[in-house]
């Protein structure tokens, strides 16, 4: 089988991700890989794209190689596929797969962009492999990249693949309506939108327009199309050590001065192959000058969305994670699908809720999981990446649980009563009761703090059934 292994990362042969391939490609000697560092050339495809073609379309089947960042795959990688599309390379039937490494912080959606995109153009995907960056140097690693492959080859020869569906979309943009802008617009707070759009008559723009109108706050718009960018993240991680990036565009100056100062952001985009477009993904990928710190977390965010956005389920688990994870609010998703101009009224009052009273929602599973995957990396990591260990320590972010060793005798303890019937039996419901405790001494101290006015209603207990 001729694979054509395309490399998204900006490493090159350098890339930890291309190791897998290197050693499958020992490991099956019967099969010919065919590597192209597609995010390491970028450039040079953007300008001509025959090579490129001329190895794809004799391929069987094309193995995506790539490290994750920011969520799904380096914005390199993203122009590779656009290039792909545009050039009307025939990949229809062919087989598909990827390898990405990764601390498995949102591998899942890296993935599913890889598998819709693949779908998009006709080919036969199969499950990928999702490693950690240092799998492959050990045993156990090394039989799970094997197992992969084995996998795979098995699915080619039964021909158990995903294809793309039959259903056709039925997504027609609903225009906003202009709405005549408040007479009084507050100026205190400082709230951008986004965006990197530049088509002035595009439903996505009329959007724009909408919300700037409705919004109680005076917005500023930025354009990252408008700003130049020399080229996407390098995963290079002098960040890491110096706080600044490598590349001399001074964005990380410009990333901190004039979009993280910000109260709020809005961020408006269409959605192109599956994501928010290789422009976003370059910019997103180069907020990795802030490492892994959530310097705007306590910040509301909104969305302003032009595109099927209730088809797009790994768009919106991005846009909910990222949130989550940076511990910001997010005050809501507005599309064109239907009801436009509702959904960005309703966007509009939500965020200037959030803004003013300061709203904050408790993390859930993403938010917390992230973190505690962000919490034992930078750790083991804090020689390097010194500017996150200072960060993770000022904001008590190392929380590790082994450290509370009263905590953890009190749980032998509680694990050797639960294990004895006996003891239980006796016990009856003091194990609840003393789970209460705390919450009963919290309690007591607000009622003595503030007493609780006497009725002069007669109560009764209430009723259980």
């Amino acid at each position: 089988m001729k694979i054509a292994v395309i490399n998204g990362s900006p490493k090159g042969k350098y890339s930890i991700t291309l190791q897998h391939v290197n050693y499958l490609e020992r490991k099956y000697p019967g099969h010919e890989f065919c590597v192209l560092h597609a995010g390491q050339k970028i450039k040079a495809l953007e300008k001509d794209f025959s090579n490129a073609k001329e190895l794809l379309e004799p391929s069987d089947a094309v193995l995506f190689s790539y490290p994750v960042y920011t969520f799904l795959a380096p914005s390199q990688l993203h122009r590779f596929i656009e290039l792909a599309k545009e050039n009307g390379v025939n990949l229809k039937d062919k087989y598909a797969t990827q390898i990405s490494t990764s601390k498995h912080f949102y591998d899942i959606t890296a993935h599913k962009y890889i598998e819709e995109n693949s779908l998009d153009m006709g080919m036969r995907y199969i499950r990928g492999l999702s490693a950690d960056m240092e799998d492959l140097l050990s045993e156990k690693g090394r039989e799970e990249a094997e197992k992969f492959f084995d996998r795979f080859l098995w699915a080619v020869k039964e021909e158990v693949y995903t294809s793309a569906s039959a259903k056709v979309s039925d997504y027609i943009p609903v225009p906003a309506k202009p709405a005549p802008q408040q007479a009084e617009q507050k100026t205190d707070k400082d709230v951008i939108i986004l965006t990197d759009e530049t088509d002035s008559a595009s439903s996505l723009s009329t959007m724009i327009e909408r919300f700037r109108a409705v919004f109680g706050y005076k917005t500023r718009v930025v354009n990252i199309s408008e700003y130049p960018l020399a080229g996407g993240c390098l995963g290079c991680f002098r960040c890491a050590v110096s706080e600044k990036c490598v590349y001399k565009d001074n964005f990380d100056t410009f990333l901190r001065e004039k979009i993280q100062t910000a109260d709020a952001i809005v961020y408006a985009f269409k959605i192109s192959d599956h994501s928010m477009g290789s422009r976003f993904k370059m910019y997103d990928d180069r907020n990795f000058c802030n490492g892994h710190r959530t310097v705007t977390v306590g910040m509301p965010v909104g969305y302003l969305v032009s595109g099927n956005y209730s088809e797009e389920k790994n768009v919106s688990t991005v846009l909910e994670a990222r949130s989550e994870t940076g511990g910001n609010f997010l005050a809501g998703v507005a599309t064109d699908e239907y009801d436009t101009d509702k959904q960005i009224d309703t966007l509009a009052k939500s965020l200037a809720f959030a803004l003013e009273t300061k709203h904050t929602a408790p993390a859930n599973f993403w938010g917390v999981g992230g973190m505690k995957i962000f919490r034992d990396l930078i750790y083991q990591m804090r020689g390097m990446m010194k500017a996150d260990h200072k960060f993770y320590k000022k904001q008590g972010i190392y929380d590790f649980p082994q450290k509370n060793k009263g905590k953890a005798m009190l749980m032998y303890a509680v694990g050797a009563l639960l294990s004895s019937e006996k003891i239980l039996s006796k016990m009856g419901n003091k194990m609840n009761e003393g789970m209460l405790m705390p919450y009963e001494q919290l309690f007591r101290k607000m009622d003595a703090e503030n007493p609780p006015k006497k009725t002069t209603v007669p109560t009764k207990e209430p009723v259980t059934k």
